[in-house]
């Protein structure tokens, strides 16, 4: 640290020089992110709530107001407009906090979660600091889990059983309706991961497009993850975690005595207001409609996508949502669009992966539909 600083102007130009490093999703060529470019209403709003503290609410009313009408916004957009939860800082966050809930309201002495083997890594994360043993159930053809091999794993010291909707490979929608018999009979914890489908799934219903149910119209889904920063056009940091009751958050209480709140319920203590004030404007100006279009217009864009790669002889899954995957034997053509300033990211299996995010325009389409049959001669 220097002793007396340096000016202004100098800061900026280092950082200004250091950001152009950066990649960009307005250029377009970002095809492995399942974020975007935020709305340009929130680069408006976001410094008017940079000092606003979630964390110590009752210093900060007005800014509370806005993440709970967030929340209830967002709830009733998953079926539930009760629905109790909180802004957090992305999926990650969200996952833990209800494995925490989940283990604590079970009280088992030998944890352990069933989750599918498509589950974001998140999931391992979140079991491996609660202590709680994560149990692989393996996966149907089209990559959705297998519930009936869930509903053979469940044991004496499980406390909760995990569904994807929109995994983060394939865009897979596990079968929430299975897995919620599974629980109910269970008495168990049923989290549903739709930090990328939260955003995607109501509105593809409302387009037509067939689609499992996920949300909690499913009688036994407990808890949901859905980031707005995803499909939801916040900026990063913005993940959603909605619970169907208020009473589970007494599970994970904690005491706050010298705050303005006596208690608090999330794992992060100072939590900024603008994430979850910006998503409430976000939800208050895009609305229904809006969101469809913008599902719609990536919907679009996938489906040309999806069409020319199969003209190409491209081995391709069939899209369950924005997102592509083809057979890509060694990664040749994956490097060769690198190579070419593409961004793509590949499954495990080695399949090359393209998700579709509002960035990724008609016109962005084209340009990688060129390269890739000049690759493929």
């Amino acid at each position: 640290m220097d002793e007396d600083g340096i000016p202004e102007n100098e800061v900026i130009k280092e950082l200004e020089a250091r950001r152009k490093k950066d990649l960009t999703y307005s250029g377009g060529r970002i095809l492995s992110s399942m974020c975007s470019s935020p709305h340009p209403l929130v680069k408006k709003l976001y410094p008017m709530f940079l000092e606003t503290n979630l964390g110590d609410p009752g210093l900060f009313k007005g800014t509370r107001e806005l993440e709970a009408e967030a929340v209830r916004i967002i709830g009733s957009l998953m079926g539930h407009s009760g629905a109790r939860g909180f802004i957090l800082s992305g999926g990650t966050e969200a996952n833990l906090t209800a494995l925490w809930i989940a283990r604590n309201r079970m009280r088992r002495p030998y944890p352990e979660v069933i989750v599918p083997e498509s589950a974001h890594f998140s999931l391992d994360k979140a079991a491996d600091l609660l202590g709680i043993k994560a149990v692989k159930a393996p996966l149907l053809p089209d990559h959705s889990v297998d519930s009936e091999k869930v509903a053979e794993l469940v044991t004496e010291n499980t406390v909760a059983l995990v569904g994807i909707a929109g995994s983060t490979e394939y865009g897979a929608v596990d079968d929430i309706e299975a897995l919620s018999e599974i629980a109910l009979e269970a008495g168990l914890h049923l989290h549903v991961d739709a930090a990328f489908g939260g955003f995607v799934l109501p509105f593809l219903r409302d387009l037509g497009y067939d689609s499992r149910p996920f949300d909690f119209s499913v009688p036994g889904v407990s808890s949901i993850t859905v980031d707005p920063h995803k499909m939801g056009l916040a900026a990063i940091p913005a993940g959603a975690l909605l619970l169907r009751e208020s009473a589970m958050l007494r599970a994970i209480e904690t005491p706050s005595p010298y705050l303005t709140e006596r208690k608090q319920h999330t794992i992060t203590g100072t939590r900024s207001g603008a994430p979850a004030s910006t998503v409430y404007a976000l939800l208050r100006h895009m609305g229904r409609r809006g969101y469809r279009r913008n599902v719609e217009r990536c919907m679009m864009v996938t489906l040309h996508m999806y069409n020319e790669l199969r003209s190409m002889g491209l081995r391709v899954e069939k899209p369950w949502m924005n997102v592509l995957v083809f057979k890509d034997e060694g990664g040749k053509v994956r490097k060769a669009l690198m190579e070419k300033g593409w961004v793509l990211s590949r499954t495990r299996k080695g399949e090359a992966r393209i998700v579709v995010m509002p960035h990724v325009t008609r016109d962005t389409a084209q340009a990688l539909i060129k390269d890739l049959r000049d690759i493929l001669g």
